[in-house]
């Protein structure tokens, strides 16, 4: 009796080391009745994006931090609770939003030609060698991609120059608010599948219809297209065309991706009032300016933003229009001129009661405005002041508005990535 209990407790010391074995090596029996989960599947490490900094997940005091000085009460003070996320540590560049211009030439290039001469594979990589590739001596590709250029008459010194009116861009998504109503569940899924086309090259006019009275040509001859402004942030942009630039820049991320064998990331946004707020402040809560106090000079009475000081000494900060994004020190969290240098646009639409009514959990209001709505519906939230504006506006707390089909030599915009998860310390255990 005394060896059979051994040889049985022997059979289940073995059974058990072969169940452990196969829970470990992911080969666990189907039939075996535990709850197992899908095994195999692949292990996740968060990675920043380049060019972006972690925002730890926060609650904060979200509203004015200091008087309200144009009596205007739209900004009533709350404590608001917002979500980790990824923010572009500077304002997006010249050079950054040419690429999206260049990709989108290349694109309707490629699409002309359909495959007429040899271009690099790859559904992210859509970059054309004008100078290399394209066989300019062969007079049916340049018949083709003549289309792109002005047309003779409008030439200025018979300059070979593109013709900006055909940049269109067309995007997709998912208005998922619309499709969580109970009224659209029974709706097939492209019913919520919205999509626009944007032409997204920059208003370079700007710099001029934005001033009456006021000499700015060589900023519009030069301020987009001129290496000399390559760091500098990127303005003329309407509300649209950052949009558009932040859903090619998932596209593109997400199918780099894709040819790796590699998950899909979120999608690259524009910030909600709340985060962009959240963030200038750099983890100083109530303080009126990022850099964490009520004084827009240091210790040693420099400026610390690019704005317009005094009573217009626009040279007096360092500036004068524009500066370059990198500028000036860093909040608390990394992020440069997040007050001054150029306002931002974020992604809620502008209401003056909203800040009563929008929950205390990652605050959001967004209308998307058509054509023919009013243009009081059309009103998007902008933030952080620019080189034009008095310091009242580069406060953390103060918001205004400028309509989403428009743009501003003194507007620019920054993108955003929810995070993945709850915080980075969840993945290093």
């Amino acid at each position: 009796m005394a060896t059979k209990s051994k040889t049985m407790r022997k059979n289940k010391l073995l059974y058990l080391a072969s169940a452990i074995l196969l829970v470990i090596s992911g080969c666990m029996p189907a039939g075996n009745g535990e709850l197992i989960g899908v095994q195999g599947r692949e292990l996740w490490y968060p990675s920043d994006p380049y060019g972006t900094l972690f925002i730890p997940s926060g609650s904060f005091h979200m509203g004015q931090s200091d008087q309200d000085i144009s009596y205007a009460q739209v900004q009533s003070n709350r404590v608001v609770s917002v979500h980790a996320f990824y923010m572009d540590d500077t304002e997006i560049t010249n050079n950054e939003y040419r690429q999206f211009v260049y990709w989108v030439r290349d694109s309707i290039a490629r699409k002309l030609l359909a495959g007429d001469f040899l271009i690099d594979e790859g559904e992210y990589n859509e970059r054309i060698d004008w100078y290399k590739r394209v066989r300019w001596d062969d007079e049916e590709n340049s018949e083709i991609l003549d289309e792109l250029f002005l047309p003779e008459e409008e030439r200025f010194y018979r300059r070979y120059q593109l013709d900006t009116r055909k940049m269109n861009f067309e995007y997709w998504w998912i208005d998922y608010k619309e499709a969580a109503k109970k009224s659209n569940r029974n709706k097939p899924r492209s019913a919520h599948i919205k999509s626009d086309i944007v032409n997204i090259y920059p208003d370079t006019l700007a710099w001029v219809h934005d001033f009456v009275y006021s000499f700015n040509d060589p900023m519009t001859q030069m301020y987009f297209w001129h290496p000399a402004y390559d760091d500098y942030p990127v303005v003329g942009i309407s509300w649209r065309q950052a949009r558009a630039f932040s859903a090619w820049r998932t596209y593109l991320l997400n199918s780099f991706r894709k040819g790796l064998g590699l998950p899909f990331v979120q999608d690259f946004r524009l910030p909600t009032e709340a985060e962009w707020e959240y963030a200038a402040r750099g983890g100083y809560d109530a303080s009126p300016y990022p850099w964490g106090g009520p004084y827009i000079r240091n210790t040693k009475g420099c400026f610390l933003g690019n704005f317009k000081p005094l009573r217009g000494n626009y040279m007096d900060d360092g500036g004068f229009y524009t500066v370059k994004a990198t500028s000036y020190w860093p909040n608390a969290f990394g992020l440069y001129c997040m007050a001054g240098n150029v306002a931002e646009w974020t992604s809620n639409t502008y209401d003056e009661s909203a800040f009563s009514y929008h929950h205390d959990l990652n605050p959001d209001y967004r209308y998307d405005a058509q054509a023919n709505d009013p243009p009081a519906l059309k009103r998007k939230v902008i933030k952080g002041g620019s080189w034009k504006d008095i310091g009242y506006y580069m406060q953390t707390g103060t918001r205004t508005y400028e309509y989403q089909d428009t743009a501003k030599c003194y507007i620019g915009f920054r993108n955003v990535m929810s995070f993945l998860g709850r915080d980075k310390a969840d993945f290093s255990k």
